[in-house]
This record gives structure tokens, C-alpha cells and sequence, in this order.
């Protein structure tokens, strides 16, 4: 372990990298639910789809580990995945293979960009004030993430509120309504998982974060035997007891295994569906490296992160395999954010997390049972940590400043870490320009802010 992971060299131990990797899986099992689910959309096997990416995020954990050495972890993204079904597949009209053809070349070039170290060029590139921009931002995101997920933030005609249960049930279609023993007990159950998850902090407990997801699921249960919450399937409120009246079995892979197509698409359409693959992936990539590696330390004096190629090509040797196996591109998880908030320093976190993958496959019932409200607190809590980076940042100079402000209150506004770098990117050349720096941009933010404008008015 200390000889392969460098753990001394890295302040760290064995107990506190698995707790780390404990601590990430919890943050982000819920990708074993949500991206079957998404996917079956497009007409694909959700039992299959369960499998694949549960293998997928083991063999992207797997590769992080073994070419980085960083405690990030890989699983299919959220919102790629939207986009293959809804978009590409329902939208477009193209079948669920072609789409799968599509995240496939867009792995097979990312390897390439990341071989001759094009998206390094692009994170050495952008400037310290940016890269602590975009910690800020994804704390800010992945709260605003975890309010929803837990309810405590609904949908109303300001936009968002505070739940109520009259707010709640005007979002919900006609007929269905919901009440205090579904959804009003949940979002005072992720409320008190936040308080116990920050007095767990306070007191330095060693291993917080996971002892908060794990007391908010056990009270939820305790309620669920008192009757105070009682199920609702219909609104997407389950058992919070593991269901294995279906034995231990392994949904096969077979229905969606290897079934990529190239045919039935106009090589044009191809290309610009693959771009949006990639524009999203590479950018969502490098956000989330950016924003974990600085609330690990990780970055060096110069801003960069070392062994980033490794990090890079891990992420799109996960995606490759991923669109094989039968699922939408996979990517790092900016839930890692959670792991690194627990210590977690070097791929033995990342190896940890991709085991329980696998292990997922044999115990599904117990990890699918843990509700979106359990977790909720840890990615809020997550947000209190990262959002500690904005008092690094030079607010003095206006266009740093700027450009720092408009990056980081558009990640959790336009619900896109990729829109938050584009915005920032943009105006912190537009700025810099206009304020006579121009020896401050470098040639690559230049290139940049050129492709994004592009991006805003082409597609």
C-alpha cells in the first residue's frame, strides 16, 4: 500500500483513504439508481443499464487510481446522461446504438487530446483566480444539488422556494398529492441530517461526512417502523428497508453489451452530437479536477496539478469502456469532493470507491435503499468546505474579480459547471483585454473564449 500509493508522502493512512472511498461511494450511489433510470428512456435494458454502470464507475475509479494516484472517483454523469436520452435519442430521433457510437468516438479523442496534452494546456492555462472560482462555484452547485435532492428547495413560480407541502404538490402532475408522511417527514429528516452531520464536524469525528449519511438513513427507518413514514412509490418515495425478496442475482449485460452502431446518421449530425458530447465532458472534467484538487491542496505554487494527464486519461479510458459496456460518457464526479473532505489524498480512495461499485453488484438492494434525503446533508455540508476558497481570490482586481463573481454564480444558476467555466473564461479575457493586460492572457485563454463564444452562437 505505502509503496504503490505513497501514503506518507501524502499525510495520509489505510483507514482514513477508506473512509474517504466509503464516504465518495455513499455521495454518489445514487448514480446506480438515477442513470438506469434516465437511460431506460431511450429504450435501453434498465437491469443491464444497472450493471453497466455500476462496471463503468469501477473501471473509472480503477484507472484513476492506477494512472493518477488521485482520490477522485468516476461514475456516468449526470446530465450527459439527459442529454443522450432525451436529446440525442428522443429528440433527435436517432436509436440508443447510435448514441452509443457517438459517446464511444468522443472517448477514443479525448484519449487522444490527452495523450499529447491538450487538456492539460487547457488547466495550466486558466488563472488561479478562476480555478478558485470554480471550487467556490461547485460548492455553491453541488448544495444547491443536494437542497434539491432532499426537497428542502422545490420548483415554484419565484423560480425556486422553500418546501411547502401546498408549493410541493402544486409542482406534482394532476391527481397526485403528497403529504407530511412521504414528503414532509423527509425534508425534516435532511434537515436534522445536516444539523447532525455539522455538530459531527464541530466535534471533529473522525469520519463525519459518512456518519451523517448513515444516522439520517437509520432515523428514516426508525420512522418508517413508527409510521411516520410511510412509503409512496407513486411520488418517489420508497422503502427505506433493503428489498432482497429477489435474492442476490446480476442483471445481464448482454441487451446493451458492445451494441454501438455508426449507421443511420449523417456523418454531419455525427460530428456535431459527438461535439456536444465532448464541449460538455471536457469541461465538466476539468471544473470538477480543479475545484476537488484545490480543496485537497493538490495544485502546486503555478496553479497546476500534477499528474493531470493521468487523471485526464483515466477519465476518457472510463468513458471508452463505458459506451462498450452500454452507458452514457463517464466522468469525474464532483462528489469526490466528499472523500477529499474526509482526507482522502491518493488512489487508494479512488480504489476504494470503485470496489463498492463492483460490490453493488451483489449487494444492489442495500445500496439503492439509501435515500436521496441521507444524502443530501453530505453534499451541503461539502458545499461549506469548498465554498472556503473565495477568500482566495483577488476581489481587488476588477477583472479577476469579475470574472471570478460571474464563474461562480453561474455554475449553480445555470445548473452547469461547464457554463460557469465558459462565462468566466470569456469575461476574464474580455476584461483583461478592455483593461489593457493583454500580456496577463494567455494564448490558450484566448482560443478558448473564441470556441465558447462560438459554442453560444451555434449551438
Amino acid at each position: 500500500m505505502e509503496k504503490f500509493f505513497h501514503l506518507k508522502e501524502n499525510k495520509t493512512n489505510v483507514k482514513t483513504e477508506i473512509m474517504a472511498g466509503i464516504t465518495s461511494f455513499m455521495t454518489m450511489a445514487y448514480i446506480l439508481a438515477v442513470n438506469p433510470s434516465i437511460l431506460a428512456a431511450a429504450g435501453m435494458d434498465q437491469g443491464a443499464l444497472f450493471t453497466a454502470t455500476a462496471l463503468a464507475s469501477f473501471i473509472g475509479c480503477l484507472c484513476m487510481a492506477l494512472f493518477a494516484n488521485y482520490p477522485f472517483a468516476l461514475a456516468p454523469g449526470m446530465g450527459l446522461n439527459a442529454y443522450f436520452a432525451y436529446t440525442v435519442v428522443l429528440g433527435m430521433g436517432y436509436s440508443w446504438q447510435v448514441a452509443l457510437a457517438a459517446v464511444f468516438t468522443e472517448g477514443i479523442i479525448f484519449i487522444l487530446l490527452s495523450l499529447f496534452n491538450v487538456r492539460e494546456a487547457i488547466f495550466n492555462a486558466i488563472p488561479f483566480n478562476l480555478k478558485k472560482a470554480v471550487s467556490v462555484g461547485i460548492g455553491l452547485f453541488i448544495t444547491f444539488i443536494g437542497l434539491q435532492n432532499a426537497k428542502i428547495v422545490i420548483g415554484s413560480s419565484t423560480l425556486v422556494s422553500l418546501f411547502s407541502l401546498d408549493g410541493y404538490n402544486a409542482t406534482l402532475a394532476e391527481g397526485q398529492a403528497a403529504s407530511f408522511s412521504d414528503a414532509g417527514i423527509t425534508v425534516l429528516l435532511a434537515i436534522l441530517g445536516v444539523i447532525i452531520t455539522g455538530i459531527l464536524v464541530v466535534k471533529n469525528v473522525k469520519g463525519n461526512i459518512l456518519w451523517g449519511i448513515l444516522i439520517t438513513w437509520l432515523l428514516g427507518i426508525v420512522c418508517q417502523f413508527a409510521g411516520l413514514y410511510v412509503p409512496n412509490a407513486e411520488l418517489g418515495f420508497y422503502s427505506l428497508l433493503p428489498d432482497f425478496s429477489g435474492g442476490i442475482t446480476i442483471p445481464s449485460l448482454m441487451p446493451i453489451f458492445g451494441k454501438l452502431s455508426f449507421t443511420g446518421v449523417p456523418i454531419l449530425e455525427f460530428i456535431v452530437i459527438v461535439f456536444a458530447f465532448l464541449f460538455v465532458d471536457i469541461f465538466d472534467t476539468l471544473g470538477t479536477l480543479i475545484g476537488v484538487a484545490s480543496k485537497a491542496d493538490m495544485l502546486d505554487e503555478e496553479g497546476k496539478l500534477p499528474k493531470i494527464k493521468g487523471a485526464l486519461l483515466a477519465d476518457a479510458v472510463a468513458t471508452t469502456s463505458g459506451a462498450v459496456l452500454g452507458t452514457s460518457t463517464v466522468t469525474t464526479f464532483v462528489e469526490s469532493a466528499s472523500g477529499v473532505s474526509e482526507g482522502g489524498r491518493t488512489g487508494l480512495t479512488s480504489l476504494t470507491t470503485g470496489f463498492l461499485f463492483l460490490l453493488s453488484l451483489l449487494l444492489s438492494p442495500i445500496f439503492l435503499a439509501i435515500p436521496s434525503f441521507a444524502t443530501a446533508p453530505a453534499l451541503i455540508i461539502v458545499g461549506f468546505y469548498m465554498i472556503g476558497a473565495v477568500s482566495e481570490i483577488d476581489f481587488k482586481d476588477p477583472a479577476n474579480g469579475i470574472s471570478a463573481f460571474i464563474c461562480i454564480f453561474a455554475m449553480p444558476f445555470f445548473y452547469s459547471i461547464s457554463e460557469g467555466i465558459s462565462m468566466g473564461v470569456i469575461s476574464y479575457v474580455a476584461l483583461s483585454l478592455i483593461s489593457g493586460k493583454k500580456k496577463k492572457i494567455s494564448p490558450v485563454m484566448i482560443v478558448l473564449a473564441v470556441l465558447f463564444i462560438l459554442k453560444y452562437i451555434f449551438m
